[in-house]
């Protein structure tokens, strides 16, 4: 009698390259080259499905070019030639898909060189700096897609940071592996919060997870990649490094798939199967899993998110070099310092501007961190500025004393001479303000808050001063001196606001945290200078409104994530 040939488990491995790619919002080409070049790389370490992040093809958010119908049809055409391009690999790719019923926000499975189907993104964001309801229609089904032997769920970005469907669905309908396409704007702290939550849902479904995310900047936005992969039980099994691009292949074995289901209940979400795929074959030896370390402390991740940002920033929108006014403070310290590290020595200038009221000590301070740094250094006096301001007003102003007016038109000065050199020379301005200030409107609208790019706009001075340490290589004077405008003589910041311990504080509660005033007090901050900075945080809206863009890095930044009226007589 012949011996029958033994028939082994099923292999249940399968081999992921997760591809952190930094999307250009609009350069839909360009993309598309990023996109081929990730999928080359993943070939080449035989992986057999490659993840891409939420709207790689046009870069997140692409906002209101969405209303464009031919941007639509563009982006489906580069879809198109992306799959037969790469007919050997299974690959998710995020895109915008019009069709007659609308918009979605969708992620197309590509195989055999072209497109086997599309998840639609079922749940949209509509909070924070989300505006996704604007554009897209919601999906209405959890996709699923069979690659070789493994049922794999695909979800979007939201679709897994809302409990139930479409997640818990693909999971009892037998996907063992769920895979997220994500472009998730960074706050401090986000990526281990987003592990843990998706570890949660991970170990809730008992299905693996890959989280595959967009990284860099966008505007005010930036994104921390930090994709991973975790196994049923929400072990990381794999890792990228946060802010910057990687193609991170990770082999795993797959669970067995769950027992079959009870029927759907009305309100799930139900399971759609859009298509069967062959499962390309491993090749090659395979990979040590690689898992990241996550920055730590918190200042070195919010470092890194503003060197990010700022290089992106500045890269994507051509600009050759920047410029800022070093004041011999710790804002423009850290601003130069930054810049420097996001753009390199070679591309900074700083531009000394003394008045008569600036200290000797702080402009060598100034010039000692401009030579420490290795950045070009300009000196521009600004008092035959204020001269000719004084001869010019001087009728106008019939003799009245000075006061606030002529400490804005040294701020003015500055911004004047630092727009100038940027026009001449078609350098961006960085300006150096930072929240604290731009909270309680403690800066000069058309001065210091003239520019291109906040880069501490969303960073509160408490945290300046961390972040400061944290970089290290700024003269000692600079981070133990006082804080001052040095507008007029001795000026001194907490002649003007509460020390800004206190008034970061207040702030926090306030801003970021939507708290009244009687909780604030209750909290057992002192009811005169809640009522104070509060007063102080709402008649400065306008101000805020003519900000320059820059980075967020807290849960709300003004701008997008704080929407309030200019004209509103709410207190408290």
């Amino acid at each position: 009698m012949p011996v029958q040939p033994s028939v082994g488990p099923p292999d249940r491995r399968v081999r992921l390259a997760l591809c952190q790619v930094n999307a250009t919002v609009g350069d839909i080409a360009g993309n598309e080259r990023l996109i081929l070049a990730a999928l080359a790389e993943a070939r080449a370490a035989g992986a057999q499905l490659a993840l891409f992040p939420e709207l790689t093809i046009t870069g997140y958010p692409p906002e209101d070019l969405l209303l464009k119908s031919h941007f639509l049809r563009d982006s489906r055409a580069a879809i198109d030639r992306v799959a037969a391009a790469a007919p050997d690999i299974v690959a998710i790719v995020g895109f915008p898909e019009g069709t007659p019923r609308g918009i979605y926000n969708s992620a197309a499975v590509l195989a055999g060189g072209g497109v086997a189907g599309i998840h639609r993104k079922v749940h949209l964001p509509n909070y924070g700096v989300f505006d996704e309801q604007r554009y897209f229609r919601a999906g209405e089904a959890s996709s699923l897609v069979d690659v070789g032997p493994h049922r794999i769920g695909i979800t979007v970005c939201e679709d897994m940071w809302e409990p139930g469907p479409p997640a818990s669905a693909q999971a009892l309908a037998g996907a063992t592996l769920i895979v997220n396409l994500s472009a998730s704007p960074y706050h401090r702290g986000k990526g281990a919060e987003r592990e843990v939550l998706f570890a949660r849902r991970a170990h809730e479904d008992r299905a693996a997870i890959a989280f595959c995310g967009l990284v860099g900047g966008q505007d005010e936005l930036v994104f921390d990649g930090h994709s991973f992969v975790l196994d049923a039980t929400g072990a990381v099994l794999a890792r990228a490094a946060a802010f910057a691009e990687e193609v991170l292949v990770c082999e795993l074995e797959l669970p067995r798939p769950r027992p079959p289901a009870p029927p759907a209940r009305a309100d799930a979400v139900p399971a759609a199967l859009l298509a069967g795929v062959e499962l390309p074959p491993r090749t090659g030896p395979s990979p040590r899993p690689r898992v990241a370390a996550l920055l730590h402390p918190v200042e070195a991740e919010v470092y890194a998110a503003l060197v990010c940002a700022l290089e992106d920033y500045v890269e994507k929108n051509g600009f050759a070099r920047v410029v800022l006014g070093l004041s011999g403070g710790i804002d423009s310290a850290l601003v130069a310092c930054i810049a420097v590290d996001a753009l390199g020595p070679d591309r900074v200038t700083a531009v000394v501007m003394p008045s008569p009221y600036s200290s000797s000590v702080t402009q060598a301070d100034a010039r000692t961190l401009a030579g420490e740094l290795g950045i070009e250094c300009l000196e521009l006096p600004i008092e035959p500025g204020m001269r000719a301001y004084e001869e010019i007003l001087a009728a106008a102003f019939a003799g009245r004393p000075a006061d606030l007016t002529e400490e804005n038109i040294q701020a003015r000065i500055r911004g004047n001479l630092l727009m100038a050199l940027s026009n001449k020379f078609g350098w961006l301005v960085l300006t150096t303000g930072n929240k604290s200030e731009m909270s309680v409107g403690y800066s000069t609208l058309y001065g210091d808050s003239a520019g291109g790019f906040a880069v501490i706009k969303d960073c509160e001075k408490t945290l300046v001063f961390r972040l400061a340490r944290h970089r290290g290589g700024i003269p000692a004077a600079i981070l133990e001196r006082p804080p001052s405008a040095e507008l007029r003589p001795d000026q001194r910041d907490d002649e003007s606001l509460p020390p800004y311990e206190l008034l970061d504080a207040i702030l926090r509660g306030y801003v970021e945290e939507v708290r009244g005033r009687d909780e604030l007090v209750s909290a057992g901050l002192p009811a005169a200078d809640v009522d104070r900075v509060i007063g102080l945080v709402d008649r400065a809206e306008y101000k805020r409104r003519q900000a320059p863009p820059g980075v967020k890095i807290t849960e709300r930044a003004f701008g997008r994530d704080r929407r309030m009226p200019i004209t509103n007589r709410y207190r408290g």
